[in-house]
């Protein structure tokens, strides 16, 4: 009778394992960069990273993020959505040569469908989000910037090290995000000046909310959550959707437009390149 009930109480559980496994839905496991996990509560974590480590941005995850992004934006039963990065960094580096020849205008033309569609799809998604960052934000921190909250690390940085510094445009939307929370004159004179800036200057120039001890980013990002949490649903959804209707206007009228000059760049980069080699 023990055994028979031992047995019965193993099976029990490793149903109620399945199902909670069940529960899940396929998008979690699809991209190979992006590490999701889902609290009971809803809140949804986003975990970038490069086999479980600091994330490196690349052609693949390029490719990747715009399905993957619009599965969280499609997905009701995420309430809340933290986006961050694992190994203690947010986005650090790219893996440029990933992309292949940017001067060829098939490369471009899916990078440019790509670019354009990740960050309409971060701005579809209808349900607060937070950003919670660590160490490096260096890469691609437009996406962190349609957040409607910024939590730092106190020793996190903030930087556009891929764009201006590399002779290409700032075209992906990170001037348009940048505009959006600090101004545009500042924007111009950080974008056309690339160089880190502490999480302390980032809350001053207005993109950074909350500045917390290194290691509690995230902490504090499900605080937060939790705080959002006791409000009713559609107050929650709408607020998020009313909040970001401007930043989204502003990116489907700039960001295919500068994707554009982006890649007329690239390909004068590759081309000069080329040249000094002869």
């Amino acid at each position: 009778m023990n055994t028979l009930r031992t047995l019965s109480a193993a099976l029990a559980v490793a149903s109620m394992t399945s199902l909670a496994h069940a529960a899940d839905p396929a998008y979690f496991t699809q991209t190979e960069n992006m590490r999701m996990t889902r609290d009971a509560n809803g809140v949804l974590l986003v975990e970038m990273n490069t086999n479980g480590g600091p994330f490196k941005f690349s052609a693949k995850a390029h490719e990747a993020f715009v399905d993957a992004f619009y599965h969280i934006s499609r997905d009701r039963d995420n309430k809340i959505v933290i986006l961050t990065g694992k190994g203690g960094q947010w986005m650090g580096d790219i893996d440029f040569a990933s992309f292949g020849d940017v001067s060829d205008p098939d490369v471009w033309s899916k990078v440019h469908d790509e670019g354009t569609q990740i960050v309409e799809n971060i701005a579809n998604i209808r349900v607060p989000m937070i950003c919670a960052v660590e160490g490096k934000a260096w890469v691609h921190t437009e996406y962190c910037a349609l957040a409607n909250v910024i939590v730092a690390g106190a020793g996190a940085s903030f930087n556009d090290a891929p764009h201006f510094a590399g002779g290409i445009v700032p075209g992906d939307g990170i001037f348009t995000t940048w505009s959006y929370c600090m101004g545009p004159t500042r924007a111009e004179a950080l974008l056309f000046d690339p160089k880190p800036f502490t999480a302390a200057q980032a809350k001053g120039y207005g993109l950074v909310s909350e500045v917390v001890p290194d290691g509690q980013a995230i902490a504090k990002a499900r605080e937060i959550a939790a705080r959002y949490l006791t409000k009713p649903e559609v107050t929650r959804r709408n607020t998020r959707t009313y909040f970001v209707q401007p930043i989204k206007l502003a990116l489907v009228q700039q960001t295919g437009y500068g994707l554009s000059l982006e890649g007329a760049s690239a390909a004068d980069l590759v081309k000069s390149m080329k040249a000094a080699k002869q």
